[in-house]
């Protein structure tokens, strides 16, 4: 149960002692964030505007996975009163509509893009007329457009783009809901999608900006930084109160240690099992003891807001305490007169029968989430990450890791325990990695080598060199990394030596704490709680940093290490240097290539302890399985 002195994942022992510690003490007031629900009116707005151009009954065909962004902007009665006639999903095959107008609401992907010229040359080959619009979303690349024109029907299409960048997912998240960025970007190389970053910030600075300091690390954050200096520039410079004073950019691939642990706060287990998706969960009959049911899973949720970001060995404590004071509430009807009864019933009732409902939902999934999570095999698998994050015990958790691969529990899970173990030890040693590599396509499938290879490139998964003289020249060449014009030269290194140096960083910045400590759950001390005490989050310990010290200085040496690409910019774009003091407080923390709950978890801690209001904006809300699925490539 314990891993160098530990609390790993310890759950019954609360169930029975539970105090008032699910509120956290926070130093000062959080400032409260913006009304974010204008982003939501703009979208359904041009939108609205989009489908208006199309006059009359239209039938419209939505991209699969636009379908949960649209329905958080625009319901179907609000499609219907545009004259929206009926939805289709778009399934690359022949369609079946007989409207004479179609509109295609899609991603810009050449994949879709054909498949709409194959329905337009087939009705063009069937004698039928009929009106096409493609609406790109969130822009349409010039690819697209060339696809139509190879293939004959540019002319009879219209395109449009709907700028719909940014979704709310709750009042401190918000997505770009692209998914694919970190594929293209990272692995792929494919800078498509910067553009789409920079105009989401760009976005934010005009109707919430002007930002006052913008930070940023990584190399993607820089290109990010720069497309959305370039349309400051083009824009019209309004004057204007900033409700939000700092923005802090980070590359995915600056920590791919956070994203690869075992996930132990609420929320994030939630999204481990039920797979949230646009802030919305499915829960099956197994949680419900009744049919599937949708939830929406936000700040409105009461019960869901209390234990969000609990360590899961808090939460059956809290739940149980809530159903007491439930019934309580419920109890106080017996001796009521009728006018107490008639103001209860109107008043209290209803929230009372709501917060059961939901109450319910969330012991059902609780339960749920025990059965899967707190057998010995996890229990095991925990025991062997802390191992790991500390640099204890290296041989025991390679025998861990093989039998699990052996065993053949889990593709992903002996996946991420192989890019776990290869990050934090920098890298294996060629016997271990060839040994491994081929106990896992033994047991996964030899058409797994691609993965391996793509793990590879982006320095998830490596061998490490023989002798140190890649270490050398890095050392050499890290010492130019902050001469800028050493740029190209330290780029080049970089990208020939990805190694993740995540000992030296756990050193430098204390991410691991000291063992021989006894770490309580119940009120956590610091971020290393969303990781039962055992390791705090590499990105959320970098912007912690940064805002104390007011920009890279003194953290120099964790920035060679961490390939360099950091910049920090103070007072531009026209921004009072010293805006008022809760929009200085309230800093925009955009993740490209993803961003975990337990991550939004820290920071919400981080914002209590210091007065800060984070809003987490991200390409896409990630957890290990999404990370790594997007890097399979076993489809030979």
């Amino acid at each position: 149960m314990v891993s160098g002195g530990k609390q790993v994942f310890v759950i019954h022992s609360t169930l029975l002692s539970y105090g008032s510690s699910m509120a956290h003490g926070g130093r000062r007031d959080s400032p409260e964030p913006p009304d974010f629900s204008l982003l939501k009116r703009l979208a359904r707005d041009q939108l609205i505007y989009l489908l208006e151009q199309l006059p009359g009954k239209k039938d419209l065909f939505i991209e699969a996975d636009l379908m949960s962004p649209l329905d958080r902007i625009a319901n179907v009665s609000t499609l219907k009163e545009h004259e929206v006639d009926k939805l289709y999903k778009v399934e690359h095959k022949p369609i079946v509509s007989t409207s004479d107008q179609l509109c295609f609401l899609i991603r810009p992907r050449i994949q879709t893009v054909k498949w709409i010229c194959d329905v337009v040359n087939a009705d063009k080959v069937a004698g039928k007329y009929r009106r096409y619009k493609i609406i790109f979303t969130p822009q349409k690349f010039y690819v697209c457009e060339a696809v139509l024109e190879e293939q004959g029907v540019f002319g009879d299409v219209t395109t449009d783009e709907w700028a719909f960048y940014l979704l709310p997912l709750d009042n401190d998240i918000i997505s770009l809901e692209l998914p694919e960025f970190f594929r293209d970007n990272f692995l792929a190389g494919d800078q498509r999608w910067v553009r789409t970053a920079g105009s989401a910030l760009h976005l934010l600075h005009s109707l919430y900006g002007p930002f006052s300091k913008v930070y940023g690390i990584g190399r993607c954050s820089k290109m990010t930084y720069e497309s959305w200096r370039k349309q400051v520039e083009e824009g019209e410079q309004r004057s204007r109160e900033a409700e939000i004073g700092t923005v802090f950019l980070i590359d995915r691939d600056v920590d791919f240690v956070t994203p690869l642990c075992s996930q132990v706060v609420y929320e994030g287990l939630m999204d481990d099992i039920f797979r949230i998706k646009c802030g919305c969960v499915e829960f099956g009959p197994d949680v419900t003891s009744d049919k599937s049911i949708k939830v929406m899973l936000n700040s409105n949720d009461k019960v869901f807001n209390e234990i969000r970001n609990e360590h899961f060995s808090n939460v059956f404590g809290f739940l149980s305490q809530k159903a007491r004071n439930l019934q309580t509430a419920y109890d106080k009807r017996q001796g009521m007169d009728i006018k107490q009864m008639k103001t209860f019933v109107s008043e209290e009732l209803k929230g009372l029968k709501q917060e059961h409902r939901l109450l319910s939902l969330h012991i059902g999934a609780s339960e749920s989430i025990m059965k899967k999570k707190t057998k010995q095999d996890f229990q095991e698998l925990l025991k062997t990450e802390h191992c790991l994050l500390e640099g204890f015990e290296i041989r025991e958790c390679i025998s861990f890791i093989e039998e699990h691969i052996n065993r053949q529990v889990s593709m992903i899970e002996s996946l991420r325990m192989l890019c776990l173990l290869s990050i934090t030890e920098n890298g294996l040693l060629p016997k271990d990695y060839r040994s491994l590599k081929a106990q896992y396509l033994q047991s996964y499938g030899v058409n797994h080598l691609l993965t391996f290879s793509n793990l590879r490139q982006l320095g998830l998964l490596a061998e490490q060199q023989p002798g140190e003289t890649l270490t050398v020249m890095e050392s050499k060449v890290g010492k130019l990394v902050n001469d800028k014009t050493a740029g190209k030269l330290s780029d080049a290194f970089s990208s020939l030596a990805k190694k993740s140096n995540f000992r030296a960083l756990s050193r430098k910045l204390n991410l691991v704490p000291k063992s021989d400590e006894e770490y309580d759950l119940r009120v956590p001390r610091d971020m290393a709680y969303i990781f039962s005490g055992a390791y705090v989050p590499l990105s959320c310990k970098l912007i912690e940093q940064v805002l104390e010290r007011g920009g890279w200085t003194g953290l120099e040496e964790v920035t060679r290490l961490l390939n360099g690409h950091e910049f920090a910019v103070t007072g531009s774009n026209g921004a009072d240097s010293r805006p008022k003091n809760d929009a200085q407080r309230i800093v925009v923390l955009m993740f490209l290539g993803g961003c975990t709950f337990s991550e939004i978890s820290a920071l919400r801690f981080l914002g209590r302890e210091k007065g800060y209001k984070f809003i987490v904006v991200t390409t896409a809300v990630t957890n290990s399985s999404r990370l790594l699925e997007a890097l399979l490539d076993n489809h030979v």
